[in-house]
């Protein structure tokens, strides 16, 4: 399990290939980056083994890892700071979503002409060409778990602290230049991330395969994507050494990014807020709303999910599909209801005005109210 990949961007795929760091910053025209990655991740033995092979190429050690679950704009500018004050001229996405997507936000905006905020470059019409694109430093993506495939996407998410509503800021050139996807950076991860990863990997793929809009490529790359977690995740979660079921999750995560071009829907519109709110794991709370949006969905995709549990290999017919994935989650001890994920006495009138102004509601396949997304958020109580 070795290559060298091109679509959506260049991906160094394969075990060991974290050795190949400093070259791929050579290549990306990096020659002092800042490593910025979570909490969680600043001691950890993979970060160390980056960090040695950036100071081994002469190409220093610097780190920022000041950055939460959720990331927000106080994270931002603490991180912009710190490029600054280092004289950086690239930054090294490493971790997970939150890493990944706090990297690409410094990226962005540490050199933009005074005035322009990045709340203004949310991913609403045109919006990214306020930016000055000369101004974006180049970035190279590490990711440490299999499930946001930030690392092949154009945008990421930041918390609005005020409002505590998540934005999706994009731009073009938010592409990581280049990706090093090394699956033995993964096999540290605790079982509930792994679990909770690979099940956003999967949201991803059934959200992108579900919305209506065209795009054919991203449809066939989603349904890939869902065989590859339905192949491999459960065997990952069984043996967290198993290095192949590793290396195809990592793909089946990038997948899932590179699919929702095509689109997401109601399961992300109900997680987002619930994440900016309550800072839930994003997978997990992804995992709570699965079977309920299918059920919403059905009128409008149930011959679509029929052809994919076809393909997968499942039961029959659609509620053969919505079977496997409450077995999957099941076996993976995935929460069934609000207070599983620790939330008490949610304000659900409030939750779901923050989940109808969600970007994602664009991409589902049935119009999605207020009151719709409210008897959503009720049934999981």
């Amino acid at each position: 399990m070795k290559a060298n990949w091109s679509y959506p961007t260049a991906i160094r795929f394969g075990a060991g290939r974290i050795t190949e760091l400093a070259e791929a910053c050579v290549a990306a025209g990096i020659k002092k980056p800042l490593l910025i990655t979570d909490k969680g991740l600043a001691a950890a033995p993979i970060t160390e083994t980056a960090l040695a092979v950036m100071d081994n190429a002469g190409l220093g050690r610097a780190i920022f890892a000041d950055v939460d679950p959720n990331p927000n704009e106080a994270n931002m500018a603490a991180g912009i700071a710190a490029y600054k004050a280092g004289e950086h001229d690239g930054v090294m996405a490493f971790g997970g979503g939150s890493g990944l997507d706090l990297a690409k936000m410094v990226a962005l905006m540490a050199h933009q002409p005074d005035g322009l905020t990045v709340w203004e470059l949310e991913d609403i019409g045109d919006w990214w060409t306020r930016a000055d694109a000369d101004a974006i430093a180049p970035i190279i993506a590490v990711p440490t778990t299999a499930g946001t495939g930030s690392e092949v996407g154009r945008a990421g998410v930041l918390t609005n602290s005020e409002t505590q509503m998540k934005k999706i800021i994009f731009h073009p050139k938010l592409l990581p230049a280049i990706v090093i996807a090394d699956p033995e950076l993964t096999v540290g991860m605790p079982l509930h991330i792994t679990a909770g990863t690979g099940m956003d990997a999967f949201a991803h793929c059934l959200e992108a395969y579900s919305s209506p809009h065209y795009h054919p490529m991203s449809q066939g790359i989603a349904l890939e994507g869902l065989r590859l977690v339905k192949d491999n995740l459960l065997r990952v979660h069984a043996d967290p050494n198993d290095i192949e079921a590793r290396g195809e999750m990592m793909s089946a995560a990038a997948m899932g990014a590179t699919a929702f071009q095509k689109g997401l829907g109601a399961i992300h519109s109900l997680s987002h807020p619930i994440g900016a709110v309550h800072h839930t794991h994003h997978g997990a709370t992804n995992a709570l709303f699965m079977e309920a949006v299918l059920a919403f969905n059905r009128p409008a995709i149930e011959q679509r999910i029929e052809a994919a549990g076809v393909y997968l290999g499942l039961a029959a017919g659609f509620d053969g599909f919505v079977t496997y994935v409450t077995e999957l989650k099941e076996a993976l001890n995935m929460p069934k209801t609000l207070g599983d994920l620790g939330i008490e006495n949610p304000d659900i009138d409030r939750l779901a005005k923050m989940a109808i102004s969600d970007p994602s509601c664009g991409g589902n396949p049935v119009e999605l109210t207020e009151a719709a997304l409210r008897d959503l958020y009720a049934a999981h109580l």
